[in-house]
């Protein structure tokens, strides 16, 4: 009896080890389809390149996959993923050569900052080294780019954290006037969609065991981004930080009506 017992212990242990490791896996360490490493060694090719540089709202594993829906509704570009997870606009900037430029991308799209505000970095220092991703793209590669404003840390607008965060968007908002970078407003149409829901809001509350949660609840549940949020209370972010599939069509929504202008099909011949 005793043996057999301990045998269902130890098979109950491994399964669930074996799904932490899996929920870890392509949560936090797989990396995102069509990365710089593979994109970048293959040289040009005949779509134009559009990079995805940020952190983990870009690279989609943990929340909405808008680098991939962008695939899906423009195949005649090719998007390339430099998302990592957890990076800050100096650890973005310590990539730009690698995972950027050398990709001879035609645009490129910029989300980074989200980890900066959380970390507290001055927004000075934040403001500084976005404008100096912008212009080394622009000066290596000649790229279109556009900049995107941050979503909202929670959906409450009013806590300290979001107070703080607008901040950190109006320094984005300079940037792109001062580069000639392109601005696309994904804070305001996002907090437009929750004014427009009505009803509570909840206030930021992120950490790890929660991350780890919902993403379990989408790997290895099926279920889906929106309905996981909907059962905290949230609408746009799935975990107070990260977007869901609602938040994620904004991204690709604000993106499609912006790349066929910035890079039109047609010029290229």
């Amino acid at each position: 009896m005793k043996r057999a017992v301990l045998i269902a212990v130890s098979l109950l242990l491994a399964v669930t080890l074996g799904a932490a490791g899996l929920v870890g896996y392509r949560t936090f360490l797989r990396p995102p389809d069509n990365p710089p490493a593979e994109a970048c060694a293959k040289g040009p090719g005949a779509r134009p390149r559009v990079v995805a540089a940020g952190a983990s709202m870009t690279q989609g594993a943990l929340g909405a996959d808008w680098v991939g829906a962008l695939r899906a509704a423009l195949p005649a570009y090719e998007f390339v993923n430099a998302g990592v997870n957890g990076d800050t606009a100096a650890d973005l900037a310590r990539r730009v050569g690698t995972d950027i430029v050398a990709c001879r991308p035609a645009a490129v799209t910029l989300l980074v900052g989200t980890n900066d505000v959380r970390n507290a970095v001055p927004v000075e220092q934040y403001r500084d080294t976005l404008g100096e991703i912008v212009t080394r793209v622009r000066t290596a590669t000649g790229a279109r780019v556009a900049l995107m404003s941050l979503p909202p840390l929670g959906e409450d607008q009013d806590t300290e954290i979001n107070r703080r965060l607008t901040r950190y968007n109006t320094a984005v908002k300079e940037v792109a006037e001062q580069t000639g970078a392109d601005y696309l407003p994904l804070h305001e149409r996002l907090t437009d969609l929750l004014r427009q829901d009505g009803g509570p809001l909840t206030a930021y509350d992120f950490g790890f065991p929660l991350a780890f949660w919902v993403a379990a609840q989408h790997h290895l549940l099926g279920r889906g981004w929106d309905d996981i949020a909907h059962t905290g209370g949230r609408r746009i972010l799935v975990d107070h930080v990260h977007l869901t599939d609602t938040g994620g069509a904004v991204v690709t929504d604000l993106t499609t009506r912006w790349l066929p202008e910035a890079v039109p099909l047609s010029a290229r011949g």
